[in-house]
């Protein structure tokens, strides 16, 4: 367990070292893949338990908002505080939420979460003090007093981007190999048996839907700070439906198939449109089906028997 953390740490200062070196565009393309690696984690533990969130732009969205709205009326440009705020109100609308998606499973769960964040999305169209469709922009972020401009602007948003996907992706390490971890595949397996073990299945459903509600939020802020710009596309059900992709073509046996998935989706997606403009979107899709159905058995397999070595 502590060689697969200090693993994982020597990774995060790898990928934040070569940051220094990349072109910037392949930096922002990196910072928004990582964003999203951290909404996918959050899946990740949904789907451990055997369920299907098709409404974790809900989060996503409302994080990004939180960061803009904040920073406007509140007045800062403090990274930090902003994403903390962003988690703090995601995880307090899960925290009400939660109550009704926990007594659900299946197509129940999944479109239920999914009619949660298409209500924001028509709030957001709506409302024109918050740019209606169009969105608007975010202030440019602020960290311990820098301001940065210009080329170290993108640079501090990929940092903070790594940093977060390195922290969560240690605590989401720790937390599969936990009790309340196996006890979502208790509950993904057969939920009677859970239940007669003593634990509450809804209780178990209920934190985890927390945590991902938490990692959307985050995700989201960091976009919002990479972007500069925010606008209610980012709750529409095709962004929650890009986040399931991803998890389906990272594959659930290791943390970090999320982030992998996310940064292969980015890429492919940038270098189709880029070949193709008319038909990027064919090119994408043959390329990611291709994708779901060979490397998770190959790839994924190394990947666990790697780690099994180094935690036995």
């Amino acid at each position: 367990m502590r060689n697969s953390t200090l693993l994982v740490l020597g990774a995060g200062v790898a990928v934040m070292a070569a940051g220094m070196v990349m072109p910037g565009w392949l930096t922002f393309l990196l910072t928004l893949a990582l964003a999203k690696g951290l909404v996918v984690m959050g899946l990740l533990l949904l789907m451990k338990a055997g369920l299907v969130s098709f409404g974790q732009g809900l989060y996503y969205c409302l994080g990004a908002y939180c960061v803009g709205v904040a920073g406007d009326y509140l007045e800062t440009q403090n990274a930090l505080f902003l994403m903390l705020i962003a988690v703090v109100v995601c995880v307090a609308l899960a925290a009400v939420i939660g109550l009704l998606l926990c007594r659900y499973r299946d197509i129940f769960f999944a479109m239920f979460s999914m009619a949660f964040s298409m209500i924001l999305y028509g709030v957001l169209v709506k409302s024109s003090a918050f740019g209606s469709s169009d969105g608007f922009n975010v202030k440019p972020p602020l960290l311990f007093g820098w301001t940065p401009t210009g080329e170290p602007g993108p640079l501090m948003a990929y940092g903070l981007a790594v940093t977060a996907v390195t922290v969560v992706g240690i605590f989401v390490w720790n937390y599969l190999r936990s009790p309340m971890g196996y006890a979502g595949e208790a509950v993904r397996e057969n939920e009677i048996r859970v239940e007669y073990l003593g634990s509450s299945v809804r209780r178990i459903i209920y934190i985890k839907y927390l945590l991902a509600a938490a990692m959307a939020g985050l995700g989201g802020g960091i976009t919002a700070l990479a972007a500069g710009h925010i606008d209610p596309e980012m709750a529409y059900w095709t962004t929650s439906g890009e986040f399931v992709f991803i998890a389906l073509m990272g594959g659930t046996g290791h943390v970090a198939g999320p982030v992998i998935g996310a940064v292969l989706f980015e890429l492919i997606r940038t270098y189709a449109f880029q070949i193709s403009p008319y038909t990027w979107q064919m090119i994408l899709g043959i390329a990611l089906l291709a994708i779901i159905l060979y490397l998770p058995k190959g790839v994924w397999s190394l990947v666990e028997r790697f780690t099994k070595e180094k935690t036995s």
